[in-house]
């Protein structure tokens, strides 16, 4: 059994700023929340090795915008609940439809990088009636992803992590030795040119150490993969197969190594809503913090078209 230990503390990720924190209770579990402003809602999702703060540029900005901006912990991260079972997507789509009822809104415009990413073409198929629009970053369309790693043999090999991460217990200790060391590297690998900065990296490593996190966060990677021949995963690819008829905002780092842009486009395929592709040249995975400027002014030209 791995070590369980509390490494580091929940309260690292209850960073200050121009934000308030709470707990929200959504789909049987308390999810930490950090929020900005009054408006329309606007969510943004975090993706892998990441917590809520990596949209602290875009939080602020949709703030002073008039928007109501909302950055979960995800299920197993950060100051949220981390119970053994839920990393599917379903049941994690399940939880962010749930914040948009706990606020008491009808609807959302979904923001999401990496798994997050995975979560807002989630969400927009299987709960449409709560999703407004979608802004999607570094990740493709889920049946695009599965496309992919079945016949792109470069992609594969890029998703070498994702295989690795599959083993038992053995990636929870490559997460956690030298204080989390390995989750620096991956930045640095799959960021752009001068990500991550220092204070981004010591955030992360922080991060994924706190308790049970290194374990939950790869529970949506072993989902991913083991799901693929069963029940529960050729139920959710019936269903990610019905059209997004959300409005999709698709962008793309064109250095990404994590996920190759030409795994990433084709996904607009599965849209028949307004749907846009951008490349953005000389960025890597982690496009809203390496160039914050230039998403944050896609994303409130996305949210005020909506």
């Amino acid at each position: 059994m791995p070590d369980e230990r509390p490494l580091i503390e929940e309260s690292c990720v209850l960073v200050d700023g121009p934000w308030n924190h709470r707990d929200i209770d959504t789909n049987g579990i308390r999810l930490h929340v950090a929020e900005a402003g009054a408006g329309p809602l606007v969510l943004l999702l975090h993706g892998f090795p990441e917590f809520w703060w990596s949209w602290r540029h875009q939080l602020t900005a949709l703030a002073d915008a008039g928007f109501h901006a909302v950055a979960p912990d995800l299920r197993g991260y950060g100051a949220s609940d981390k119970p053994p079972r839920g990393y599917d997507a379903p049941t994690l789509a399940a939880d962010v439809a749930g914040i948009v009822r706990a606020l008491g809104e009808r609807d959302a415009i979904v923001v999401g990088h990496d798994w997050g990413g995975h979560l807002a073409w989630s969400i927009a198929a299987l709960h449409p009636s709560v999703v407004r629009r979608i802004m999607v970053m570094s990740v493709p369309h889920p049946l695009r992803w599965y496309q992919a790693l079945r016949g792109d043999a470069a992609q594969r090999r890029a998703s070498g992590y994702l295989f690795r991460f599959q083993l038992p217990w053995a990636p929870e200790r490559w997460i956690t030795e030298a204080g989390a060391a390995n989750i620096g590297d991956l930045l640095h690998r799959w960021g752009g040119p001068g990500f991550p900065d220092p204070e981004t990296e010591t955030r992360c490593r922080e991060a994924i150490q706190i308790m049970l996190t290194p374990n939950r966060a790869l529970e949506y990677y072993r989902w991913a993969v083991r799901s693929t021949t069963r029940t529960d995963g050729r139920a959710y690819r019936r269903a990610m197969a019905a059209p997004i008829t959300a409005p999709t905002l698709q962008l793309h780092g064109s250095l990404d190594t994590c996920v190759l842009p030409g795994t990433a486009q084709g996904s607009g395929q599965y849209v028949a809503g307004d749907y846009e592709w951008r490349l953005l040249d000389g960025v890597g995975h982690f496009p809203h913090e390496e160039v914050p400027d230039l998403v944050t002014g896609e994303l409130l030209r996305w949210c005020k078209e909506g």
